[in-house]
């Protein structure tokens, strides 16, 4: 039987044993079928997580290295329950969310429009950051950030719109190629103490007010929202249709994570050594990596500057069309169910799926009403919303999942057994705490 892997569309039988797919039976885990797994790392790792580690590291040094490791481990164990999800069960996890009931469908509803508005605009500033920074004379003035931003946007939109899966993950591997290269040569450029660092594998908490939820919150904000919802999605994009594929997705989702783990410790190792160690503050948000960069150039030259804009830019662009890929994949599957033209057991991996007018529909609603929000602002009261819907996902994510793979939704053989039950729960009970803070921290007497 001819190989299919990277083929939309692959027949398959979901939800059976994986020895009843013909004569292949499982396919062997190999490097080579690797690719959601790149494309889930390279959206999930974007400039803010790269700041919030190499502040970590510029406030504690390597003492929370240990936490940025954890944070990928948790994050390993939910992706691998939404690829395990689709692949058991030849549903898609929004089917799978449905089935819970209509709470579910109104919480997914209102979160994917909102959280979309405002996305949309950060994802185009934060690509627009490092291009205003590298080429400072093409639009010049204090608005040169403006038309930056917007031809990120359209670019991303002309991308995703004419291309297909396999295209989108050949030019995510190459981005993601470029975010290694540049951050791994920062991490080997500021010579890390390499017996500091193995000492920050030891779970010690710093001795400061508030540390324990700054230790939370780098766990919890390692490598994604969203798009690890979207990873089930990818899996099925790929041609991954059933069972067969498991031992595959594993690999691919341990792949995945390995990256970003060496994407977040290489910044840490850089806010450990340049920012902690000479006592240097930078901006929090994506600006703090544009600070860096003119740290860089006085400490190390222009071309080590400039590289490290391209890393930064890669790392932004990257989570910006990745979000414009996957999340439209989730929305054009709610818009389908929700519109009645998808049953239960109808064929998840087709690749149609890009071409209709739902993903069309909310690509041009990732692009287009953000770009109003760059020249007007951002409504309070849609931000602070934005805010809460967001913290909520991940609880709603890890907590559901739970739900999903304990049940007879999915084949008894794939449910979860004690390790992928205690992780999911690890990973539950952490962004309930970060949830709550965070709707804590809102300014609600300002929204009323």
């Amino acid at each position: 039987m001819a190989d299919t892997t990277g083929t939309p569309g692959t027949p398959g039988t979901p939800g059976t044993d994986s020895t009843a797919h013909g004569l292949d039976g499982p396919r062997k885990s190999s490097w080579r079928h690797i690719g959601p797994g790149i494309v889930v790392a390279a959206t999930g790792v974007g400039a803010g997580d790269l700041v919030a580690t190499l502040i970590a590291g510029s406030n504690f040094g390597y003492t929370l290295l240990w936490a940025a490791v954890i944070g990928c481990v948790v994050k390993i164990s939910l992706a691998e329950a939404c690829g395990r999800w689709h692949l058991a069960t030849g549903r898609t996890l929004f089917d799978g969310w449905a089935s819970l009931g209509r709470w579910t469908t109104w919480f997914f509803a209102v979160y994917v429009i909102v959280w979309g508005f405002v996305y949309g605009a950060a994802a185009m500033s934060s690509s627009a950051l490092p291009l205003q920074a590298l080429f400072p004379d093409v639009f010049p003035g204090d608005w040169s950030i403006k038309p930056w931003a917007i031809l990120c946007g359209l670019v991303g939109l002309a991308f995703v719109w004419f291309n297909k899966y396999a295209v989108f993950e050949k030019v995510m591997t190459v981005l993601v190629g470029v975010m290694f290269v540049v951050t791994v040569y920062l991490a080997i450029r500021v010579t890390p103490n390499l017996a500091d660092a193995f000492a920050g594998l030891l779970p010690v908490v710093p001795d400061e007010k508030d540390s324990i939820l700054n230790t939370l919150g780098l766990i919890g904000g390692v490598g994604g929202t969203i798009t690890l919802a979207a990873y089930g999605y990818w899996v099925n994009a790929k041609g991954w249709s059933d069972t067969s594929w498991m031992k595959v997705m594993r690999l691919d989702n341990r792949v995945a994570y390995i990256t970003t783990g060496i994407f977040v410790v290489a910044m840490l190792f850089v806010g450990a050594e340049l920012l902690h160690s000479s006592n240097i503050a930078i901006s929090s948000g994506d600006k703090g990596l544009v600070d860096l960069s003119k740290i860089l150039e006085a400490e190390y030259g222009t071309a080590t500057a400039k590289l490290f804009l391209v890393g930064f830019f890669a790392t932004s662009f990257t989570s910006l069309i990745g979000v414009w890929h996957g999340v439209s994949l989730m929305f054009a599957d709610f818009a389908e169910r929700y519109r009645g033209a998808r049953t239960r057991g109808t064929e998840v991996p087709r690749g149609d799926r890009e071409k209709g007018w739902p993903f069309r529909a909310y690509l041009l609603w990732l692009t287009f009403p953000p770009i109003v929000l760059l020249f007007q602002g951002q409504p309070f009261r849609l931000v602070i919303l934005y805010g809460v819907l967001g913290a909520a996902f991940m609880p709603f994510l890890a907590l559901t999942l739970i739900w999903l793979l304990n049940s007879s939704r999915t084949p008894s053989n794939w449910r979860n057994g004690k390790l992928s039950n205690g992780m999911l729960a690890i990973a539950g009970l952490l962004f309930v705490v970060l949830c709550v803070k965070q709707i804590w921290d809102q300014p609600w007497s300002e929204f009323f």
